[in-house]
């Protein structure tokens, strides 16, 4: 299913063959945790943007509309008219972040939805059965995800419960793609690596889900409390231990120099909601770096977002106009600003690709890394 194609140093190229799509790596993954993406952006507008996967959240769509209206009406892909492949995160992050009150066991959490206050119980086995119901390419494992710091006991513990329900998951999911109602009968698995920022907890925590013969693993438990520098320390810790046939996830992550550095140490996927929560703020990321287009010297500029830049909102409007657009309060300045930075993603990593291709990644990793994280100052 993942083809790697080509490497230069630990920086990979690759193609991960899905039921619903061919998916070049490194990519970017545009977040729609409700089925649609803030900022009035339809899937329609996904395909000009360059998107090649969609990511959904469990939790947010067990909570509403339901699992079981979405697997009615024909699973999340018919739901939101998205045929390319779709991940559903397992709602994991969401428990251990949005719950005002939860209580854990080795069964999984019972919690306090974050809407309402309506306590709900969820596991590896209600993650992966609202999964099934959804019908995405990739569904994620429930695990324990453990804010940055945190003592090296509750890691340890926290790591090997995550195991327990991997394992779990990977039976459900067995179960659930053969059932003969099942929306997507041969939806893929990936795991979750956890350990905090204790480099022998995650070595060791990889090197046990490894030998469940996943179809990808992800990183996660990081972007949430601890510094970049040992988040990339923690990628090169883990890097070796990760299968090298499987595509690998850093998630909730990021920058553009984020995105730069992981694949620079050996990641394949990203996904971040950075993009299109900055752009709804008129951050935006340019060719030339950081643009805050709320700024007074843009009222009168004639020139667009980025003049390197194809993507709608480029090659029809003025930045003097987009931020008319916020100072007056229309939505058509966010989803104009979302689009745009999604398109910056997609085609970083569209770029990233073909340098990699190329065998000149390290040379464009040099000259773009100090621009993408500096502020225009024109």
């Amino acid at each position: 299913m993942f083809i790697l194609l080509k490497k230069e140093n630990l920086a990979r190229r690759g193609r991960f063959t899905t039921p619903h799509g061919v998916i070049e790596t490194p990519v970017f993954m545009n977040v729609g945790t409700s089925a649609a993406i803030k900022g009035a952006v339809g899937t329609d507008d996904l395909k000009q943007i360059k998107c090649q996967v969609e990511l959904s959240n469990t939790y947010h769509l067990h909570v509403r509309p339901g699992d079981d209206v979405i697997k009615e009406l024909g699973g999340l892909r018919k739901f939101f008219n998205w045929y390319g492949p779709v991940l559903t995160d397992s709602g994991g992050f969401q428990v251990f972040s949005l719950a005002v009150l939860r209580k854990i066991s080795d069964e999984g959490v019972l919690f306090a939805s974050h809407m309402d206050g309506k306590r709900i119980f969820m596991g590896p086995k209600e993650s992966m059965k609202i999964q099934s119901n959804l019908g995405s390419t990739i569904a994620m494992a429930f695990d324990e995800c453990v804010a940055n710091p945190a003592e090296y006991s509750y890691a340890k513990s926290a790591c090997e419960r995550t195991t327990r329900w991997l394992k779990i998951c990977k039976e459900e999911l067995a179960k659930n793609n053969a059932l003969p109602d099942a929306v997507n009968p041969e939806q893929m698995l990936f795991g979750i690596n956890q350990g905090c920022t204790y480099a022998d907890l995650r070595k060791d925590h990889m090197k046990s889900i490894s030998e469940l013969d996943l179809d990808g693993y992800a990183i996660g438990g990081l972007a949430v409390g601890e510094t970049v520098e040992e988040m990339y320390s923690i990628i090169e810790e883990v890097e070796p231990f990760m299968p090298e046939d499987k595509p690998r996830y850093l998630m909730g992550v990021g920058t553009p120099v984020n995105i730069l550095e992981a694949v620079r140490r050996g990641v394949d996927f990203f996904d971040c909601v950075m993009p299109s929560r900055n752009a709804r703020h008129g951050n935006l990321f340019t060719s030339k770096g950081l643009l805050n287009l709320n700024n007074n010297k843009y009222e009168r500029d004639p020139r667009p977002i980025d003049e390197n830049c194809d993507c709608p909102a480029c090659r029809n409007f003025s930045r003097a106009y987009i931020r008319h657009l916020f100072k007056a309060r229309e939505l058509l300045a966010m989803r104009l600003c979302v689009l745009h930075n999604l398109y910056f993603y997609n085609t970083l990593t569209e770029k990233i690709r073909a340098a990699l291709d190329e065998g000149k990644f390290e040379e464009f990793f040099k000259s773009h890394v100090d621009i993408l994280g500096a502020r225009v100052d024109d």
